[in-house]
């Protein structure tokens, strides 16, 4: 994956003028579900994204008002055509854990996704969990817990809207306890909408209903992007 990102880059970076962007965000939420998993209530979300000429490096973290969650997670990716791949150290065992235990508080994945365009605005994603303590199961194995997703957007009266479907192809960290091979996850709809405070500045909000089949549960959650 990353000679390829890296051939790739190569060819597109002799075709077009290329700048370095440095992008912060941050997302105030109600609830934070991840991939139709509840991880913690009303939490802060910050994040800061550099890229240049396609490649990209960036930091995301979430902690809820209660500090009893924590994560922070680091990306490389490389984006060209619609096409995307990239590589994530997920860390979300909380504060007063050891950040440096790598085999037993850490997720790595490694992403694929591509994006069809204007024309027709639909997303797919392939991300697989590599091999950690982490993500072994009850008997020691090596689970490489997979999450595949689509996602279609649309426009509703000013209202951006995205449906999404989440599935898991075989057993993984996305299952309960009780269950096991095929689970579909997440079916979901978000809406985004700009509120206009003055001439000069909008508040970007948004709400998403989650259905999580697999974990017999829903979600709607409210959020404000800054």
């Amino acid at each position: 994956m990353l000679a390829m990102a890296l051939f790739m880059g190569s060819s597109a970076m002799a075709q077009e003028e290329t700048k370095l962007e440095i992008t912060p965000s941050a997302d105030l939420v109600s609830s934070y579900v991840w991939r139709g998993a509840y991880q913690t209530a009303t939490a802060v979300q910050p994040g800061l994204t550099l890229s240049y000429g396609g490649f990209s490096v960036g930091a995301w973290g979430s902690t809820d008002f209660a500090f009893q969650g924590k994560e922070v997670d680091f990306t490389i990716g490389y984006e060209a055509g619609g096409f995307s791949i990239a590589f994530t150290d997920y860390w979300w065992a909380g504060e007063g854990s050891s950040y440096g235990h790598y085999k037993a508080s850490h997720y790595f994945e490694g992403s694929i996704g591509y994006s069809f365009g204007e024309a027709f605005p639909l997303s797919l994603s392939w991300n697989t969990m590599l091999g950690l303590d982490s993500d072994k199961n009850a008997e020691g194995n090596q689970q490489y817990s997979t999450y595949v997703s689509a996602g279609y957007d649309f426009n509703v009266k000013e209202v951006a809207l995205t449906a999404s479907i989440g599935l898991a192809p075989w057993t993984g960290i996305y299952h309960k306890a009780d269950t096991e091979g095929f689970a579909l996850s997440v079916i979901s709809l978000k809406a985004t909408k700009e509120i206009k405070i003055s001439d000069s500045f909008v508040l970007p909000v948004f709400a998403e209903a989650i259905l999580a089949p697999n974990q017999d549960n829903v979600f709607l959650v409210f959020g404000i992007s800054l």
